[in-house]
């Protein structure tokens, strides 16, 4: 089952869309990477995902269950822009705040355990404005779990932390993931940090969906490979293979031929030469993610991180 499917979801301001017919799918279980630039709709997406935003167009289903415009599922928690915390109130305070108006049985006994789980207890009765980022984090994180949600959406959530704040919050987010099965939506600009935890990406460009993908995608993607173009492209990849059985081999749709890196270009050349197939060009491709996903979301990669030996992209 999805958690979260939204089908041609829109939000116009103006004569602009925010949001531009997003279809996207999250599955029940799932770490989703929601990547994109500032500006790029990330946010209004999931503030309409989670009620605070009336939609323009589209509809928004959560667990095979279509939600009503400004609706807010029980089984849904979010931090959106920043936490929302009452500073002159304690944490634990905090948390029974929440729980008192989501109507909890037990609001003491709930509010301690999802403090507890934060790391927070010992530090439950001090006020919000003496903690810290890392802190006030994990507090908004006890706050979004007060009505034990299915679904979490994390809006940036690791902005302004240092590294050891960075490291508990993505290590919290996993524990919620593993222990408690929550399936987890995260926009963030810290890759390396999405890397370590996401089973699946989103990228949004200028308010549309640019693209979806696994893990494993990604690192076909990504992989190194050993790009061939020929005029005839057909006949050499038949060639190849059977030359080489052992090596895998890919066509693009441009009709670049794939291979993996055990092959060496000179061994290609010299295949195909002997076959009396031209090639047009040949090099080295090497990309990592972060160029990847620059690329996606409409900014120029780094230099000379695309190929090695010249030649053009594939």
């Amino acid at each position: 089952m999805n958690a979260l499917k939204t089908v041609a979801l829109g939000k116009r301001y103006g004569g602009t869309w925010a949001v531009d017919h997003v279809t996207m799918t999250v599955a029940e279980g799932d770490i989703y990477g929601f990547v994109g630039r500032n500006g790029a709709g990330k946010s209004t997406l999931m503030r309409v995902v989670a009620g605070l935003s009336l939609p323009t167009e589209g509809s928004v289903e959560l667990f095979g269950e279509v939600v009503q415009p400004g609706e807010t599922s029980p089984r849904l928690g979010s931090i959106i822009e920043g936490p929302g915390l009452h500073p002159n109130l304690s944490g634990l305070d905090n948390v029974m705040c929440r729980a008192l108006a989501l109507g909890a049985a037990n609001p003491r006994a709930i509010s301690g355990d999802v403090l507890e789980f934060v790391g927070l207890a010992d530090v439950a009765k001090q006020r919000a404005y003496s903690y810290s980022l890392g802190m006030k984090q994990r507090l908004g994180l006890a706050l979004a779990l007060v009505g034990s949600p299915d679904l979490l959406l994390l809006d940036e959530p690791f902005n302004g932390l240092d590294p050891e704040g960075v490291r508990d919050i993505r290590s919290l987010i996993m524990r919620l993931n593993a222990e408690r099965g929550i399936t987890v939506f995260i926009s963030s600009h810290v890759l390396d940090q999405l890397e370590r935890m996401v089973t699946r990406y989103g990228v949004i460009r200028e308010g549309r969906l640019v693209r979806e993908l696994t893990v494993e995608e990604l690192d076909r993607e990504c992989s190194d490979y050993l790009c061939i173009q020929s005029p005839e492209c057909e006949t050499a990849l038949a060639v190849l293979e059977r030359a080489r059985p052992d090596i895998a081999f890919g066509v693009y749709e441009d009709g670049s031929i794939r291979a993996a890196t055990e092959l060496s270009s000179d061994e290609v050349g010299w295949i195909l030469a002997k076959a009396g197939i031209p090639v047009s060009a040949m090099y080295r491709h090497s990309r990592d993610i972060e160029d990847y996903f620059v690329e996606l979301m409409g900014e120029e990669p780094s230099r000379g991180s695309r190929a090695k030996g010249g030649g053009a992209s594939c």
